[in-house]
C-alpha cells in the first residue's frame, strides 16, 4: 500500500460520513487549518466507501445511527469495517467518533450491546483513566472534562489488549486505544453548538428517552461552546499530528526500501 508518494504533499484523510448531520464539524475545522487533503465517502456524499486505503495516511469514521453491525440497514458498514481491519494491520492511523468507536471495538474482537445505564444525550462529563497521562491523544487535558454525547449503544467489552482512555458514569468505555494508532471515542470530539441545534430538531424521540427537552440540551451545548472547542481542538490536532508522522514515516521507508 503506496501512503506517502511525494514529500512535503498534505496528508490525504478518508473520512465515512455516514450521515450529512454527522458529519466533521470541529475536525472538519482543525483538518483545514492544518491543510490536509480531505476526501469524504458514504451514502449522503454520494461517494462509495473504497475496497482500499491505497493512497491515504488515515482513516476517520465518524457518528450515525446504525448499529455497528446494522448491515441490512446500511449495507456501506460491510466496506467500512474492512477498511478499519487494512489500518489495523497496516498501522494507518485510525479515528472512530461515536458509531465509529463501536465499529472500531467490533472490527478489533470486542463487543458492543445497548447502554446498560441508559443512553446519553447532551453535554456530559468524563473522567480520564490513568493510561490517558501517556496517550499521544488524551495526556493533559482539563480535569473537569466534558463532551458532547449521543449515543444508545456501548462497546460493552472492549478489544483484548485495548487500553482504556476514559470513562463516564453511565458508560465506562468512552475512549480507548487499540495498537498504537488506532482511537475509538465514544463521545463526539467533533461536535458544537450547531451540532446540537441540528440533532435536536430531529432527535424528539431520543431526547423523550433520555428525559430532555431540545432548549436544555442546546443551551448547554452553547454555555459549553468555548470549553469544547479549547479541549478537542488540541486532540484533533494531536490526531492530525499522529497521521502527519505516520505518512513522513512511510515516506523514508520507501526512499531507504
Amino acid at each position: 500500500m503506496s501512503r506517502a508518494a511525494e514529500p512535503g504533499r498534505p496528508a490525504r484523510v478518508l473520512v465515512v460520513e455516514h450521515e450529512a448531520d454527522a458529519g466533521l464539524g470541529l475536525v472538519g475545522e482543525r483538518l483545514r487549518v492544518a491543510g490536509a487533503d480531505v476526501t469524504i465517502v458514504g451514502p449522503d456524499a454520494g461517494v462509495e466507501v473504497p475496497a482500499t486505503l491505497e493512497g491515504f495516511d488515515g482513516l476517520l469514521v465518524l457518528g450515525g445511527s446504525p448499529g455497528p453491525l446494522d448491515d441490512e440497514r446500511a449495507p456501506w458498514l460491510v466496506s467500512t469495517r474492512r477498511l478499519m481491519r487494512a489500518a489495523l494491520d497496516d498501522d494507518v492511523p485510525l479515528l472512530g467518533v461515536c458509531l465509529g468507536a463501536q465499529l472500531l471495538a467490533v472490527v478489533a474482537g470486542g463487543e458492543v450491546a445497548p447502554a446498560a445505564r441508559g443512553g446519553e444525550v447532551g453535554v456530559n462529563a468524563l473522567q480520564a483513566t490513568d493510561a490517558a497521562a501517556s496517550d499521544p491523544l488524551l495526556h493533559d487535558l482539563p480535569a473537569d472534562l466534558r463532551a458532547m454525547q449521543w449515543h444508545f449503544l456501548e462497546v460493552r467489552d472492549l478489544p483484548a489488549g485495548s487500553v482504556a482512555l476514559c470513562a463516564s458514569d453511565r458508560c465506562p468505555n468512552q475512549a480507548f486505544r487499540v495498537g498504537a494508532a488506532a482511537w475509538g471515542l465514544q463521545f463526539h470530539l467533533e461536535a458544537t453548538a450547531r451540532t446540537a441545534i441540528d440533532w435536536t430538531a430531529t432527535g424528539a424521540d431520543d431526547l423523550a428517552i433520555a428525559g430532555l427537552t431540545a432548549a436544555d440540551v442546546v443551551a448547554d451545548a452553547e454555555d459549553a461552546e468555548d470549553e469544547l472547542r479549547r479541549t478537542w481542538s488540541v486532540v484533533a490536532d494531536r490526531w492530525i499530528d499522529v497521521v502527519r508522522r505516520s505518512a513522513d514515516d512511510a515516506l523514508a521507508a520507501g526512499a531507504v526500501a
